[in-house]
C-alpha cells in the first residue's frame, strides 16, 4: 500500500512540478511529513530524511521533464549553466545548514516559506517585467516564436549568479527545486519568454538537485526505501506535466496549487 501512495505522490510532484516549473519538493516533502507524523504507512522520518529524499526524487522530475522540453527546443542551456554557478554553491550550502534545524523550526520555516510561494504564484501573472539595464556584464539572449518573430531576453551575469545562489540554499534547506523563485525572476527580472523560463528552470533544477542530492546523501539523509518509491512517479509525472504544459495554460492548476499551498502552510506552522 505505501508503494501506492508514495507513487501517486511522485506522480502529482511529477506532473506539478514539470507544468509550471517548480521541481515538485513543494508536494513532495509535506507528504512526507504528513505520512510520518499521522500513518503507519512509511515510519518516522525527521525532517532532513524528507529533503534529503525529496531532492533525490526531483533529479527524476528535472532530467525527465528536460528530456521533454528538449524535444521542443525550449531549454536555454547557456542560461542554465550560468545559474548553475550561483545555485550549486547555494545548494551545498543549504544541505548544511539543513541539519540544524530541529522538526519544529523546520515546520515554522517551511511553512511560512510555502506561503510566500503561494503569494508568488498569485502575483507573477501580474507584475510587469522591470526595464533592463545596459551593463557589459550583461547576457543577451533571443529566441524565435512560433510566427517567426524573434523575441530578446538577457540578464546581468552577477545578478543572475546572486539569485541563483538563493534559489540553491533554499532548495537544499527545504528539498525544493527552487523553480517557484527561479522562473518569476527569470520572468520579470530577465524578461525570459514564459515557455522558454519553465523549461530552463527544470533544466536548473536538475542540476542543483543533483549537487544538493548528494550532499545530503554524504550527511545520511536519503530514504531508499521511500525515493524508489517515489521516483517513477516523479518520472512519468514530469513527462505528463511538460506535455500538459505545450498544450494549456497552467491557471487553473496554479490557483489550485496556492490554495494548497495555504493550506499545507498554515498546519506547518500550527
Amino acid at each position: 500500500m505505501e508503494w501506492v501512495v508514495l507513487f501517486i505522490v511522485g506522480l502529482l510532484s511529477g506532473i506539478i512540478g514539470s507544468l509550471v516549473g517548480l521541481g515538485g519538493g513543494i508536494i513532495i516533502v509535506p507528504s512526507l511529513l504528513f505520512l510520518s507524523d499521522y500513518t503507519n504507512l512509511i515510519g518516522h522520518i525527521t525532517p532532513q530524511i524528507a529533503v534529503g529524499t525529496s531532492l533525490l526524487a526531483i533529479i527524476a522530475t528535472g532530467l525527465s521533464s528536460t528530456l521533454t522540453y528538449m524535444k521542443k527546443k525550449t531549454v536555454d542551456y547557456t542560461s542554465g549553466w550560468l545559474f548553475f554557478i550561483g545555485s550549486a554553491p547555494g545548494s551545498i550550502v543549504g544541505a548544511y545548514a539543513n541539519k540544524y534545524l530541529n522538526a519544529e523550526q523546520f515546520s515554522l520555516y517551511f511553512g511560512i516559506f510555502i506561503i510566500f510561494i503561494s503569494f508568488v504564484l498569485m502575483i507573477r501573472g501580474k507584475l510587469k517585467p522591470i526595464s533592463p539595464s545596459e551593463s557589459r556584464f550583461r547576457i543577451q539572449r533571443s529566441t524565435f516564436a512560433e510566427n517567426g518573430d524573434e523575441y530578446k531576453y538577457g540578464f546581468n551575469i552577477f545578478y543572475a549568479v546572486a539569485i541563483a545562489f538563493v534559489v540553491g540554499f533554499l532548495g537544499g534547506i527545504f528539498g525544493i527545486g527552487g523553480g517557484s523563485l527561479m522562473v518569476p525572476a527569470m520572468l520579470l527580472l530577465f524578461h525570459f519568454p514564459p515557455h522558454i523560463a519553465v523549461a530552463t528552470s527544470m533544466f536548473l533544477i536538475f542540476l542543483s538537485s543533483t549537487v544538493s542530492s548528494y550532499t545530503h546523501f554524504s550527511l545520511g539523509n536519503i530514504s531508499w526505501a521511500i525515493a524508489i518509491a517515489l521516483i517513477p512517479g516523479a518520472w512519468l509525472g514530469a513527462k505528463v506535466g511538460a506535455y500538459i504544459n505545450q498544450r494549456m495554460k497552467a491557471e487553473s492548476v496554479v490557483l489550485a496549487l496556492r490554495i494548497i499551498l495555504i493550506i499545507i502552510g498554515i498546519r506547518l506552522i500550527l
